[in-house]
């Protein structure tokens, strides 16, 4: 496999910089955005805040305690997913191949692109682009792999871009601690640290098989990332998986209750393995064949949730405008599409923890006694 050229791009304390759009008295100062309450959790914070230990996925009480002069800001996520698709609008027009990763990152492979406008250059004026149409400020990473340019999107920001040429690769990576390499958590940093582990070059070092006996296979995958080699292709977001799921019943129907209830059993389903998964989707799909044959879809975009709640009352939604005919219905289905890598905060912007509590607590029932074992009153199928 010849020497790829892979772009990682960032978008900086996204949340933030969206929010001082609209208001610009914000620039400079500390803003923490997140639930309000004290029961709250911190989604985004700025680097004047960051430089006070606030960090995201931190209770907001915390956050208050490290930094009372903060401006606290409840997240509106509808604006952030515009703002978002803005950005990988403006990437789509100028990339061959891109992937979204979460919804403030993507990664483009611009392989070959040297021999036309020289990478780097090209990388530069998109950056420029998009930091004039959307006014957000990004920072970019270029080499040779996913894990190098991300980790080099880290080193570049905020607001700038870093390049990596292949043979400054280790040079550039080893004097880093762990924990810049994607994938090492918590868990896998007091691992490594116990092991006397604390910078990518003595990481490099061990024996990848004394890594997979501690750590298991991610061992293996850690190992590589520490040498450089990170063979994940870019995704094309067009291609990036949708999840859905049908039912033909065994008699057509007319029942609405009976149709209502298995709508919502299967987003419950579904939205479920999003967030086992880790992942939001930005839009969602209603289909029904008629006894006829006759099918019919509706699809609406919306805010990257993976939130029952909110996905069933849209489905409901567009299946009251699709199922006008009133005839006979054979197959009922439910698609989520657009899907980006993101863990929801529970309680994100919500003011009502005890919802956040719910959803944790009826997942923590699913993953231990099966996707049955809990699921809303009205949505048995």
């Amino acid at each position: 496999m010849g020497e790829r050229t892979i772009v990682h791009l960032d978008l900086d304390s996204f949340f933030v910089s969206v929010e001082r759009l609209q208001n610009d008295t914000l620039k400079g100062k500390p803003v923490i955005i997140g639930g309000i309450s004290d029961r709250g959790v911190v989604a985004s914070c700025s680097y004047e805040a960051r430089r006070f230990g606030v960090h995201s996925a931190m209770p907001v009480r915390m956050a208050k305690q490290l930094c009372g002069d903060a401006i606290f800001i409840r997240g509106d996520m509808e604006r952030y997913t515009r703002y978002s698709r803005l950005v990988t609008e403006i990437i789509a027009e100028s990339a061959p191949v891109f992937e979204k990763a979460s919804i403030d990152e993507h990664y483009l492979d611009i392989t070959g692109m040297d021999r036309f406008f020289g990478s780097l250059k090209w990388t530069h004026e998109l950056r420029r682009r998009i930091i004039e149409e959307s006014g957000l400020p990004i920072s970019f990473g270029l080499s040779v792999n996913k894990t190098v340019s991300k980790i080099a999107t880290g080193e570049a920001k905020p607001d700038g871009e870093l390049y990596i040429p292949p043979e400054k690769v280790k040079p550039f990576l080893f004097p880093l601690s762990i924990r810049k390499i994607p994938m090492v958590g918590p868990k896998s940093y007091r691992i490594l640290r116990s092991m006397g582990v604390s910078t990518i070059h003595t990481l490099s070092l061990i024996p990848p098989e004394m890594l997979m006996q501690v750590m298991g296979k991610n061992g293996l995958i850690i190992w590589k990332k520490a040498n450089g080699i990170d063979l994940s292709p870019v995704i094309p977001y067009t291609e990036q998986k949708s999840v859905g799921t049908e039912l033909t019943f065994d008699r057509d129907t007319t029942d609405m209750v009976k149709l209502r209830h298995v709508l919502i059993g299967m987003i419950e389903k579904i939205a479920f393995e999003l967030r086992r998964k880790q992942k939001l989707t930005g839009c969602i799909t209603v289909k029904i064949r008629y006894a006829n044959f006759d099918t019919h879809t509706l699809q609406k975009h919306l805010p990257y949730t993976a939130f029952d709640h909110v996905l069933i009352q849209i489905a409901l939604e567009l299946f009251e405008r699709l199922y006008q005919r009133r005839m006979l219905i054979r197959l009922i289905g439910i698609r989520f599409s657009h899907l980006v890598s993101g863990n929801q905060q529970l309680d994100i912007f919500d003011e009502k923890p005890e919802m956040a509590n719910l959803y944790q607590a009826m997942d923590h029932i699913r993953r231990r006694y099966g996707k049955e074992a809990v699921q809303r009153a009205i949505g048995g199928m």
